[in-house]
């Protein structure tokens, strides 16, 4: 319970950022379900083994003698020492499913019975930590998980900004063949434009359009279902009398209709 409030209080996530009561074996076959297996980035776990027994303590914390509480703290500090020596025992980095163990910490749920055992025998601490084992109390192991926790904050935050980086390059290209497609269309309407243009000059401009010339078979008697616009006979008639105001050479041969 204290170790779940713990986890509870860290901004750790089951089921992302750690597990409880995974089962795992080795390749022995031999399987063992460590309480809690916290993920760091890289791929690298921490085991968290919370299976301490208080029972000397207990008698350390209710004697009533000092001589009676010198035993049961001489007796705390054994289970203590026993504990650490099985831990080191499991080889859990050994089993599959946990690529890279870093420590082993050694939970132990009643914060004065950590303390006192650290100030009867301060060895205790290096000794474990050769071991590759840590003994933590609710109070460090807070701090331990939320130091992991700010571990995942800073690795996501890099996550994002390779996320937006690779996004905002894939943006950049995207908007650059955009670009290019957009000159090339208005090439395409500039040219399309000018043909435009030139088909219209064929039709309603200068003296041998094609819109006087088809006109002139109405006045030869040829009928039509529905006539041709209006304003564009309007403006190649205007067009074909302003290029004969201005003295444009006739060559009749040329102005008539194959």
């Amino acid at each position: 319970m204290v170790l779940a409030r713990v986890l509870a209080e860290s901004g750790l996530r089951e089921g992302h950022e750690y597990q409880t009561q995974v089962s795992l074996q080795n390749e022995a076959g031999k399987r063992y379900q460590p309480d809690v297996i916290v993920h760091l980035p890289h791929d690298k776990q921490v085991v968290v083994d919370s299976k301490m027994a208080l029972v000397a303590f207990e008698r350390y914390f209710n004697a009533e003698t000092d001589q009676d509480k010198e035993r049961a703290l001489a007796a705390h500090l054994v289970a203590l020492r026993a504990h650490i020596k099985g831990l080191s025992q499991k080889d859990y980095h050994q089993l599959k499913g946990i690529q890279s163990l870093d420590y082993v910490l050694m939970f132990i749920p009643v914060e004065p019975a950590f303390q006192v055992a650290i100030q009867a025998d301060p060895s205790l601490v290096k000794d474990a930590m050769e071991q590759n084992i840590i003994l933590v109390s609710p109070t460090t192991l807070l701090v331990a998980l939320r130091t992991i926790d700010n571990l995942w904050r800073n690795e996501r935050q890099n996550q994002n900004a390779q996320i937006i980086a690779e996004r905002a390059s894939k943006l950049y290209d995207k908007l650059r063949l955009f670009v290019d497609d957009m000159e090339s269309l208005g090439s395409a309407l500039d040219r399309a434009n000018q043909n435009y243009q030139g088909a219209m000059n064929k039709l309603v401009t200068g003296r041998g359009n094609v819109i006087r010339q088809a006109e002139g078979f109405k006045q030869l008697g040829v009928e039509v279902k529905r006539p041709i616009s209006s304003n564009l006979v309007e403006i190649a008639q205007n067009d074909a009398l302003l290029e004969n105001d201005q003295g444009v050479e006739r060559h009749p041969a040329e102005d008539k209709v194959n």
